[in-house]
């Protein structure tokens, strides 16, 4: 599974949000910003993803993610 795939699931469930994944090999960054992420504390945050990516990480086709998510307004000041 590729970054582009990746990025597509993510985009399916998280239509309003921005989102970009690097990586390979089964390691992956994944970048988002959206309004989904607002008030949620960063565990929320991630658990919000690992539920979209949960079949392929439990296939073992992804081992390992980092994330960056955030809200837009997050974004502007980081």
């Amino acid at each position: 599974m590729g970054t582009n795939e990746i990025e597509q699931l993510l985009l399916t469930a998280l239509p309003n949000c921005e989102i970009s994944v690097e990586g390979g090999e089964g390691k992956y960054l994944v970048s988002a910003t959206g309004d989904v992420f607002e008030g949620l504390s960063a565990v929320k945050r991630q658990q919000t993803i690992y539920k979209i990516l949960n079949e392929q990480i439990s296939s073992g086709v992804i081992h390992a993610v980092s994330m960056k998510l955030q809200t837009p307004a997050e974004n502007l000041i980081s």
